[in-house]
């Protein structure tokens, strides 16, 4: 939701939140291992990367609580002894902070901070950092600590520290601070980020993670650190090259409804951004998808939808490295409290498109780093 509208109303989740337990079973590859066919499967599926993946036992899954379709949020601790803490796992960005008791904005007055002198572990850099969001921002110091993300203890990572997140967006999240999963490129103050640390201290066994969101406020969602799970997903991935190495970037060919091409008629640039909460694009092309799913700009410059007409709406289709991948009405239209929107939003982004929890709520997504590639699949 970093580059959404702000949604007021925005209420605590800490109950729900760390109650959500941690998954983790027997591989494919200890299951092999132990009936004597492992050697066999890999003989048989020499190249076959989802069989390849798949096997690993020390892939870590990090649970997330879906809140309203609108943020997917994770549970993390940091220091010595360990301080828990809400995040928005972020391909989006590159940098973990958090509050700090050093604090004092109002951003901060309702959520967790973090007390560095609490912790035997932590280090203080004494180095600036600054951080601007499409919505909300914070200014603050680096530090290194331990850090428990699932079942991986990273002991040496590098995070932000909030002194400062001016106005009040970050005041009604429902996440304490921001992980980010991007390419260290785009990171402040040349932090670190999260999984270039895990790789860099051998943590995964794979260089890739996986991204899975669950619909209509369902438990389930999970982040998979050094693999991914088949059980989330139907048919066959997919992997698109990344275009560039700062957001997880790929190419778009055109966005289609009703097999005709309505934006990126010329091909376009996309993110895939599990935080953002809509699919975002420049405004006339969003503004003719708009007009073409029947969406009517509201006095406060959403676009609403007639719920009744959800029966009647056509599919909005991406085209992604020669891919079709479609979104049915219930993808795109968000219902709430009876009453419903368009999941598209405009934004100026020279020409790049955001796709946000939307598409990835349909499209089960695999982040590899190894290859740089982006593998989609059929989410279940």
């Amino acid at each position: 939701m970093k580059w959404a509208v702000v949604l007021l109303g925005l209420v605590a989740l800490s109950e729900c939140i760390t109650k959500v337990p941690l998954i983790k079973g027997k591989s494919m590859r200890q299951a092999l291992m132990e009936k004597g066919l492992l050697e066999e499967f890999l003989q048989k599926y020499p190249s076959d990367p989802a069989a390849k993946y798949s096997l690993y036992s020390s892939a870590s899954n990090l649970p997330m609580y879906n809140y309203m379709d609108i943020e997917y949020v994770a549970v993390i601790s940091i220091g010595t002894p360990p301080q828990s803490f809400k995040v928005l796992p972020d391909t989006g960005s590159a940098n973990l902070w958090v509050p700090s008791i050093y604090c004092n904005s109002y951003a901060c007055s309702n959520h967790q901070k973090f007390n560095p002198g609490q912790s035997s572990t932590f280090r203080s850099l004494n180095t600036p950092v600054s951080i601007a969001y499409g919505t909300g921002s914070m200014t603050g110091f680096l530090g290194y600590d331990t850090v428990n993300i699932g079942s991986i203890i990273d002991t040496n990572q590098m995070f932000g520290l909030s002194e400062t997140e001016p106005g009040s967006f970050l005041y009604y999240s429902p996440f304490d601070g921001i992980m980010g999963l991007a390419y260290p490129s785009i990171s402040a103050s040349q932090s670190t980020p999260v999984f270039d640390n895990m790789m860099n201290e051998g943590l995964v066994p794979q260089d890739l993670f996986s991204i899975y969101l669950t619909r209509g406020g369902a438990q389930g969602s999970v982040v998979t650190f050094g693999g991914f799970d088949s059980a989330y997903y139907t048919g066959q991935i997919n992997w698109i090259p990344v275009t560039r190495q700062g957001y997880w970037q790929i190419s778009i060919q055109n966005v289609m409804v009703n097999g005709q091409v309505v934006a990126c008629a010329q091909g376009c640039q996309g993110i895939v951004d599990s935080g953002t909460s809509l699919i975002a694009g420049p405004q006339s092309d969003i503004t003719i998808i708009q007009q073409q799913i029947g969406a009517t700009m509201t006095s406060n410059s959403q676009y609403s939808i007639n719920c009744q007409n959800m029966g009647n709406m056509p599919e909005v289709v991406f085209t992604i490295n020669g891919i079709q991948y479609t979104l049915p009405p219930s993808a795109y239209v968000r219902q709430l409290n009876g009453a419903c929107s368009s999941g598209f939003q405009s934004m100026n982004l020279g020409g790049l498109w955001i796709l946000g929890d939307v598409f990835i709520r349909e499209y089960f997504a695999i982040f590899d780093r190894g290859n740089n590639m982006v593998g989609l699949a059929q989410a279940i």
